[in-house]
């Protein structure tokens, strides 16, 4: 059991659960849009999220106490240069506009690790775009809208239309209530320079406000010219489940809580889209 408890914090802290979470929703994007699974896209944005999720993860350590590092983060690190290459493998194999928009989320994730701006710009001394006060969220949810629903599309030459829009604006409001279990769990340690959403409004009116992002989520379905019921019945169930652990998540919470089952969730709609599609 000792071995299968190793694997799986590294399965955790190696971010190949978020990865394949994005996989997940890259997914599910070509399949809303009736596109051919695209392996090149897919892979892609697999590897590239391993390999983000730790620089931004692991970089001040990396950088402040290389030659200390455990043994722990020393496999992480190699397990995410082999990443890294096949990032760069699959990246050749996009077309050039995907490679644009694929220039400008790979720079606002570097500038949300790296130290860049002047000092009075920031509440702490990291000075970048993590460091900002109430950015945190709303920047990872703008950078995962984009990746999993324009990437895949741009992609395959597929057009932005109000569909697509729609759909980027729902990812990017279930993004955000996805992370508000992540906040709560969270209130422990972040300092209050952060100004996170449960920091600032309080837990219950976190959740209440999730829950209204649900909704709205949901019923942005509606408003789109071409509607799949299936889809809609699976997106419900998803909203559902998102719900109940927004609904039950509190400070105290498991390890796994957050970091396994929440992140999951993406995953299951998948499986449900793939079982019932």
């Amino acid at each position: 059991m000792g071995f299968v408890k190793q694997l799986f914090n590294f399965y955790l802290n190696s971010s190949v659960h978020v990865a394949l979470s994005v996989f997940s929703l890259t997914w599910i994007t070509l399949m809303e849009y009736d596109i051919p699974y695209d392996k090149n896209i897919l892979y892609f944005v697999f590897y590239a999220s391993i390999t983000g999720y730790n620089f931004v993860k692991y970089f001040g350590i990396a950088k402040f106490h290389h030659r200390s590092l455990t043994n722990w983060l020393k496999w992480i690190q190699i397990f995410s240069f082999f990443c890294f290459l096949l990032m760069c493998y699959y990246v050749f194999k996009l077309n050039a506009k995907t490679l644009i928009c694929v220039t400008g989320f790979a720079t606002m994730t570097f500038l949300y690790a790296i130290p860049f701006l002047p000092k009075r710009f920031f509440l702490d001394k990291q000075h970048n775009l993590r460091s900002i006060g109430g950015l945190k969220i709303y920047l990872i949810a703008l950078i995962w809208a984009g990746v999993t629903v324009l990437l895949p599309l741009i992609n395959n030459n597929y057009g932005i239309n109000t569909d697509v829009i729609l759909t980027a604006v729902q990812r990017y409001l279930f993004i955000i209530v996805l992370m508000l279990p992540f906040e709560i769990r969270d209130l422990r340690y972040d300092s209050l320079k952060l100004s996170t959403i449960p920091q600032k409004i309080g837990v219950r009116q976190t959740k209440i406000m999730g829950s209204i992002l649900l909704v709205l989520c949901f019923f942005l379905t509606f408003f789109k010219s071409e509607k799949n019921g299936i889809q809609i019945i699976i997106l419900m169930i998803i909203a559902c489940i998102t719900l109940l652990f927004l609904v039950f998540s509190k400070i105290e919470q498991g390890k796994s809580y957050s970091a396994f089952w929440v992140e999951g969730i993406p995953i299951v709609w998948l499986i449900l889209l793939l079982l019932f599609y």
